[in-house]
């Protein structure tokens, strides 16, 4: 077992040669056939669907190494929940990691439907915004509703912080495993223009 701050440290190392042009994952036939008996994955993250970030390339990890949930706005549901709560009970991994990143889509719309909102939406979609408004609903009532990129990035780095949240209150398993056994949840954005990985929530 990989304790949550040794994975930290990896991803962060990890990120500062994605963004230095560097690649040292080992992603080959060895390693391949090393894995088909099983995994020992040293982080779980949950990301966001953008097809601008794929956790295993920003991390410069390797197959085997993370155990990656994407959904669209990074958001927390059920199934998601389910998803980590597997990870840390069956591979022993003691770093949850909640990555969103700038320029959120998902995030844009919510900020759309909370000024404007549709009728003609797909109930699916609204499933996903109604889960990240919690989030933004509150910065619409500040200035930041006259400073559009602000209130963005502000509402991204709110719904990071919230989707933390209910990793670490919405599930008995991982409350236990991190009080008694060290499992540490973490928010962080990835910079679209920079590549840089900021770990802002948690400690």
């Amino acid at each position: 077992m990989i304790p949550a701050q040794e994975a930290l440290e990896r991803l962060r190392e990890g990120n500062l040669r994605f963004v230095a042009g560097l690649k040292e994952a080992p992603i080959g036939q060895t390693r391949r056939r090393a894995l088909t008996d099983g995994q020992k994955p040293f982080a779980v993250i949950l990301g966001c669907s953008d097809s601008r970030v794929p956790a295993e390339i920003v991390f410069d990890q390797g197959l085997g190494d993370l155990f990656v949930i994407r959904v669209a706005g990074n958001i927390v549901a059920p199934s998601q929940i389910g998803s980590v709560e597997f990870a840390v009970e069956r591979y022993d991994t003691r770093l949850v990691v909640v990555l969103g990143h700038s320029s959120c889509g998902a995030v844009q719309a919510t900020i759309d439907e909370l000024r404007r909102p549709s009728e003609d939406q797909s109930r699916n979609l609204h499933a996903i915004v109604d889960r990240i408004r919690p989030a933004v609903v509150e910065l619409m009532k500040t200035d930041l509703v006259h400073d559009h990129d602000l209130l963005l990035h502000k509402a991204v780095q709110s719904n990071i912080r919230v989707a933390a949240g209910q990793l670490r209150h919405g599930s008995e398993i991982l409350e236990q495993l991190i009080q008694k056994q060290g499992l540490l949840v973490v928010g962080a954005e990835y910079s679209l223009e920079t590549g840089v990985v900021d770990f802002f929530d948690g400690p």
